[in-house]
């Protein structure tokens, strides 16, 4: 026998050794207890596998003699979201099918098989018990159609590139360098080859590849958000990396089974930047519809189209608005400028534009443009119009005059009537039509304070939305705690369906600072010539407050509401002013984001009200290459800073019951999870090669 054979067989063994450690535990505990009484503690453990057939790890599979595998559980399962959950690496052109038998499942192949080649059927959570549906996480069959199974791991993790956390749930391919084509220009290996190898990330973005070769790799993850494992440009996140990697030279890594999540975590050896590519669209008028009597919508099937000129028959030039409802200007309103009364059923035009031909070259092209509209009766049109026939019939026979209500004014306005503003938040306003009419100076704002309470006049502007014409801001010097009276009489606007408005008057209020917090920013680099965007966020990711072309120097983020907080920080290498994308075909990454952390590796914040917070951001630290031993060392202080607030949520939850208990009903405030690694105390290593080391287990965090 070769050494490489029994090198390959050492490695085989001592992967079991860790798959029974990960799993021997639950197993243990399963088969110890006994049946619960009634008004015990509810079952929270998974089935466990008694035996399958073929058994597990089995070589020379021939499908013509096992066209079926049986896995028995110590209890009867049920089969959820199989579709969802099953996979095979490498893929299968028909997944197998699972039914129940008994108390287990059989599997049945429906693909002819690749020859010498090591299989990996991963069920996901698809399995679980029949009475409490704990579900069986990360259960695997693997079995060779040769000699050998491939035995060696990689791990990694998948992160968004712009929110810097995890995303969950990619599928990983690997691809054999040598079988395909090395990109040069550009690269199409997504969407010209099968992967040899596939894995999944779990909830935390980390993922564990197994049955490797030890070979080099090129490795994509992606986002399947429709659940077909097929890459689509713009609907799925795409992560690439720049180099090939074998798994035999790469680092030993910790891998262990996270009790809380159940399921098996790692040390992440690859690390994929997550982003939404941009594919290929053709030019084209996709499709076009009348809304309503004033309103019709062009789709196009790429961004920016160039359009030449629209044309209607019965409608003048000036009279159409093109009014683009998003920032690429794929999706444009049509706005007709004329009464009610002037408007046809069916408006008949064409529009010329540069569309893709055959062969996927702009040419001139004309398109025909037919715009129907039916008025439609609504079931509440319906019933109010019946209603008020019953009333009129009503009165009639009691001889009584019947005068038919004022209808209300159709003219609508969004804008709010009350609330605290300052000089990061001003008054929003959106009309449902294009106004024709903004006469600004019949409008009236007047502020009171608690030194003066006679109204003064106020100055104050009104800025249009950049892309919504419909949108505007009324924008003045709000003064803290000052009372202001803002009146907009009858007839300032009127839109292009001739409807204007009634009477609106709204009460605001100075926002007090002393509500809020502000963070002093102190911005240090090597590179004075580098541009960065400071995006102040709240827990869950939104961002309160941005600075653009940040150099070295201090900034001050005033009105921050209190509450936590993270600083995230984009690498603005073009100096644009806002975060750009990768592009996997022309090998692109895409433009590095960070989140800020402090010296304890803390990246949420607690700011109060009437504080100031200060952070101290060296870019050439936030930003310095990333190695896997930063990656782990950021994953681990996530990790450990998401058990503290589940630490904190869990004793107030026990401290809120036991007042509960009491009679004393007063609630207490809790705190949200951080996303992040999940991981508790290492199990030992797996190194590149598959085999164990001894390593430091750093216990439960």
């Amino acid at each position: 026998m070769s050494k490489t054979s029994n090198i390959t067989k050492s490695i085989t063994k001592s992967i079991s050794v860790v798959i029974v450690l990960l799993f021997g535990a639950a197993l243990l505990t399963k088969c110890a207890s006994t049946m619960t009484p009634t008004g015990g503690p509810k079952d929270t453990i998974p089935p466990v596998i008694l035996f399958m057939e073929p058994d597990n790890f089995t070589t020379n599979i021939d499908t013509l003699r096992y066209p079926k595998i049986y896995v028995e559980f110590n209890e009867y399962v049920q089969i959820k979201d199989v579709q969802k959950e099953l996979y095979t690496s490498p893929a299968m052109k028909k997944k197998p099918s699972v039914i129940r038998r008994g108390k287990g499942i059989v599997v049945t192949m429906k693909d002819t098989l690749r020859p010498n080649t090591t299989y990996a059927i991963n069920f996901g959570a698809s399995i679980a018990d029949n009475n409490e549906g704990n579900p069986l996480h990360a259960m695997r069959y693997v079995f060779s159609t040769g000699d050998e199974i491939d035995s060696m791991y990689m791990s990694g993790y998948t992160a968004d590139s712009y929110k810097a956390d995890s995303v969950s749930k990619s599928f990983i391919y690997f691809f054999i360098a040598d079988s395909i084509e090395q990109p040069k220009d550009w690269d199409s290996t997504m969407f010209k080859y099968k992967p040899q190898v596939i894995a999944r990330a779990e909830k935390n973005g980390i993922f564990i590849a197994q049955n490797l070769k030890p070979v080099n790799y090129r490795v994509y993850a992606f986002e399947d958000t429709n659940n077909n494992m097929e890459y689509e440009p713009s609907v799925d996140q795409i992560g690439f990396l720049d180099s090939t990697y074998n798994p035999r030279y790469m680092p030993g890594f910790n891998i262990w089974f996270d009790s809380l999540r159940m399921y098996p975590s790692a040390e992440p050896q690859l690390y994929f930047r997550m982003f939404m590519d941009r594919r290929f669209a053709r030019h084209t008028l996709s499709g076009h519809e009348r809304l309503n009597r004033h309103k019709a919508m062009l789709y196009f099937g790429a961004p920016n189209p160039d359009i030449v000129s629209i044309r209607f028959d019965s409608i003048p030039e000036d009279k159409v608005i093109y009014d683009p409802q998003n920032y690429n200007r794929d999706t444009v309103a049509l706005w007709f400028d004329l009464a009610p009364e002037e408007l046809p059923d069916t408006i008949k035009g064409e529009i010329t534009y540069f569309k893709h031909d055959s062969i996927n070259e702009l040419v001139e092209s004309t398109d025909k443009l037919r715009l129907a509209w039916v008025k439609v009766e609504t079931k509440e049109e319906r019933k109010k119009r019946e209603d008020l026939e019953k009333e009129r019939e009503k009165a009639e026979k009691a001889g009584e005059e019947w005068v038919e209500p004022e209808e209300p004014n159709p003219f609508k306005l969004t804008i709010p009537n009350s609330g605290d503003f300052h000089k990061h938040r001003h008054v929003d306003m959106e009309f449902d039509f294009p106004v024709t009419k903004f006469d600004s100076t019949l409008i009236t704002l007047k502020m009171t304070t608690e030194e003066n309470s006679e109204p003064q006049d106020v100055e104050f502007h009104f800025v249009q939305d950049s892309i919504n014409r419909r949108k505007y801001q009324l924008r003045t010097e709000w003064q803290p705690k000052a009372k202001y009276e803002l009146l907009m009489p009858a007839g300032v606007f009127e839109n292009i369906a001739q409807e204007s408005n009634d009477t609106i008057k709204c009460s605001y209020t100075g926002a007090n600072p002393e509500k809020f917090a502000i963070v002093n920013i102190n911005v240090t680099s090597t590179h004075p010539h580098a541009r960065y965007i400071l995006q102040l966020t709240n827990g869950q990711g939104k961002t309160q407050r941005e600075i653009r072309n940040v150099t070295p120097g201090k900034y001050v983020m005033e009105f921050i509401t209190a509450g936590d907080v993270m600083l995230r920080v984009v690498e603005d290498m073009n100096g644009n002013g806002k975060w750009d994308t990768g592009d996997m075909v022309l090998m692109r990454q895409p433009e590095r984001t960070e989140i800020y952390k402090n010296e304890d590796g803390l990246e949420v914040f607690t700011t109060k009200e009437n504080w100031e917070f200060d952070i101290e951001v060296d870019m050439d630290k936030l930003f310095a290459p990333v190695t896997m031993e930063s990656v782990i060392k950021m994953l681990n202080d996530r990790e450990d800073e998401r058990l503290k607030k589940l630490a904190i949520d869990e004793a107030k939850k026990r401290k809120e019951e036991s007042k509960k208990k009491d009679g004393n009903q007063n609630s207490g405030m809790g705190f949200g999870n951080m996303g992040g690694m999940g991981g508790m105390g290492g199990m030992g290593g797996l190194g590149g090669g598959g085999g164990l080391r001894n390593t430091t287990s750093p216990g439960m965090r």
